[in-house]
């Protein structure tokens, strides 16, 4: 696991190296063992790496055999074993054990069709001295990050957006329309982040960038559904279970010890149980629990633990604990939030890194291709209940999805789920129809925004056009949950699952997780699967608790689905109040960004101050995180110019290449190194 940087310059020279140092300081968290800069002519790249294989020999950047190719590589390709036999036995030779080289040798022999050879998540840049192009690549579901900036014939990326804002040439400015997006779906949408003219290079593409431009292209596809088989249900759990295990080994593969989060739901515990049963019996876990009753999960926790027998660290977090560490999640995650789930979890990296552990794997991404949320269910029931729409029955369904709010007897609660939801029968033919209801009720948000900054009123309709034509040629003759899946996976998995709750919160206390779920064979699996097998009347998940059989305890096999939240409105408005939340919700602060509308802001705050928050509701909640995080965004990012960085107490390897004619051979160059202190 690295942090990535580089510049590509075709219009003007320019010495890089002091400005690929700055940028490599700011990654640093990512890549605390060693720093490496390359140039040659109009390129330089830059890497920081947090040694997992091949820890003495594997610095970057890393070159092939006449080092006419050159490559930066944040991540890991977990098959990397396999292609680097059969490279070696296409005559190719190698001066490391790392992962990392078998990429230069895959562009050697296959170019862009290497893609279709990888299993692994990664962002890499890789410049080809013969060509003078770039190639950006990024895995297919888009667990490692990468973004970049391009003015005329120049081109700079990294692993962060605060990489590309060492370069004090580019602009810092929040995008009106990305924050909009944010405050209905979550994330941004398609190659768009937080701030005007920083892009993301899209999961399952890759980018080539030369003299005549960039071009960006797609090389994976989340499949659509097959014709049913005639494979039982048995045949279909037998094979989910050989996949797993297979992505489970491959992603044990290390240097280092691998430990495993578990969090007391089925995913980790049943990821868990298949390491502890076949790979390693001494296993490592950590856990967060909270203070707050009312979110902590850790009675399933012990249950998973007392079950599996591992060696096991919990740690807790308090309200005042994600207060105190919000404006750090804020810095890392570099975008506007609208959950605190993400405090917890950087908390709980810190506790591995205490540990003296470098690599965790995780449970993430079941609930999006086995259809563990509630979004799906919810499509279901509307579906089933469009068919007689005056039943006073079928909307009780909504009982197994809000179990919490029908036990209150509270009549008037009840109504009003049942009318909330009734009103997405009317748009059930839309391509967009399962997220609808979600985003409606999110876009609420949008009215604490000041006229000024969104000029024009927040319009669903019009978003969901802007939405639509990310969607696949063939999206609407996929059934419905296939439908609601692929948009889940397209927008909250990558831009906000595996971002701000995954590698940016692990990557800043120098974690690598690791997701066995989202092994490409298994997600395509998953796609696969007839929706009967996905969700069976209303259990979730259900092919993925026949597998988990007699490993994991039924009680957490049989457990409501909880989704994983954090407490909210306490953790800013409490006592003692944080300080910063304070002088950012000010009417001098909010009137300098001009973002928020202040008199709506304060009376949201006022109403958050009566009994502690109690009063909110979700989306009040989600309201309140908004604000308090884009402001806290400017403030980091555009109000504060960072001092110049340097990477202390590291060695940085700087190979400077001279450019050589077509017509001669490559020559080694000149190889030097500094240390900077």
């Amino acid at each position: 696991m690295c942090g990535i940087a580089g510049i590509l310059n075709f219009k003007t020279p320019e010495d890089k190296i002091p400005l690929l140092s700055s940028m490599l300081a700011s990654l640093q968290h990512r890549g605390p063992d060693s720093a490496g800069i390359f140039t040659q002519g109009p390129a330089g790249l830059g890497s920081v790496r947090l040694s997992i294989i091949d820890l003495s020999g594997g610095n970057q950047p890393i070159h092939n055999e006449d080092k006419s190719i050159w490559l930066v590589f944040n991540g890991e390709i977990f098959n990397y074993p396999e292609l680097r036999t059969l490279l070696i036995s296409m005559g190719h030779q190698f001066y490391t054990q790392t992962d990392t080289e078998v990429l230069v040798h895959l562009y050697e022999s296959f170019g862009t069709g290497m893609f279709a050879h990888l299993n692994g998540q990664f962002a890499f840049a890789l410049w080809d001295t013969r060509t003078r192009a770039l190639l950006l690549g990024r895995d297919r579901l888009g667990i490692r990050p990468l973004f970049y900036h391009l003015h005329h014939q120049r081109l700079i990326f990294g692993s962060e957006i605060k990489a590309l804002f060492a370069d004090k040439t580019i602009s810092r400015e929040l995008d009106s329309q990305s924050l909009s997006d944010i405050f209905c779906c979550w994330a941004p949408v398609g190659k768009a982040t937080a701030f005007k003219n920083i892009f993301q290079l899209p999961p399952g593409h890759y980018a080539r960038f030369s003299s005549q431009g960039l071009s960006i292209h797609q090389y994976w596809e989340i499949p659509g559904p097959v014709q049913e088989t005639k494979k039982s249900t048995d045949q279909w759990v037998e094979e989910l279970n050989e996949l797993i295990i297979d992505a489970v080994r491959i992603r044990l593969r290390a240097d280092v010890p691998v430990a495993a989060y578990l969090s007391g739901g089925l995913d980790s515990t049943y990821i868990t149980a298949l390491v502890k049963r076949h790979f390693n019996n001494r296993l490592k876990t950590f856990s967060v629990g909270f203070s707050d009753p009312a979110y902590d999960e850790s009675h399933f926790q012990k249950k998973a633990v007392n079950f599996l027998g591992t060696d096991h660290q919990e740690t807790s977090c308090s309200h005042g604990d994600i207060g105190e560490i919000f404006p750090e999640v804020i810095f890392h995650a570099e975008t506007p939030l609208l959950r605190t789930a993400p405090a917890p979890l950087m908390h709980l990296a810190r506790q591995v890194k205490r540990s003296g552990l470098k690599v965790i794997l995780t449970g993430e991404g079941a609930d999006e291709i086995f259809a563990g949320y509630n979004i799906f269910k919810e499509d279901k029931v509307l579906r089933f209940w469009a068919k007689f729409p005056e039943s006073q029955i079928r909307p009780r369904l909504l009982e197994k999805l809000y179990p919490y709010i029908f036990s209150q007897n509270n009549a008037r609660a009840t109504k009003y789920l049942e009318t909330f939801f009734k009103k997405g029968m009317d748009h059930l033919d839309s391509p967009t129809a399962s997220h609808r209801t979600r985003w409606e009720n999110t876009s609420h948000t949008h009215t604490f925004f000041s006229k000024d900054f969104l000029s024009t009123p927040f319009n669903l309709e019009h978003f969901i056009q802007r939405f639509i034509p990310f969607l696949p040629d063939g999206f609407m003759a996929r059934d419905p949950l296939s439908r609601a899946q692929y948009i889940e996976q397209k927008t909250f998995l990558p831009n906000y699952l595996l971002s701000s709750q995954g590698d940016r919160m692990s990557m800043a206390g120098s974690i690598e997780g690791r997701y066995p779920f989202l092994d490409h064979r298994v997600v395509e699996f998953a796609a696969t699967l007839p929706p009967h097998l996905k969700i069976n009347g209303m259990t979730e998940k259900y092919i993925l608790k026949k597998a988990a059989g007699n490993k994991v305890p039924r009680k957490i096999i049989n457990r409501p689905k909880q989704p994983y939240r954090a407490p909210i409105s306490p953790a800013f408005l409490g006592t003692p109040r944080q300080e910063y939340v304070r002088l950012l919700l000010s009417e001098t602060a909010m009137n300098e960004t001009g973002y928020f509308d202040f008199k709506k802001t304060t009376r949201l705050v006022e109403k958050c101050r009566h009994q502690n928050g109690a009063l909110l509701s979700e989306r009040e909640n989600m309201a309140l995180v908004g604000i308090l995080s884009t402001q806290l965004l400017h403030d980091l990012f555009i109000r504060h110019q960072p001092q110049k960085n340097q990477i202390s107490s590291q060695k940085i390897t700087i190979t400077q290449n001279k450019e050589t004619p077509v017509h001669v051979p490559h020559t080694q160059g000149n190889h030097s190194k500094i240390h900077c202190g």
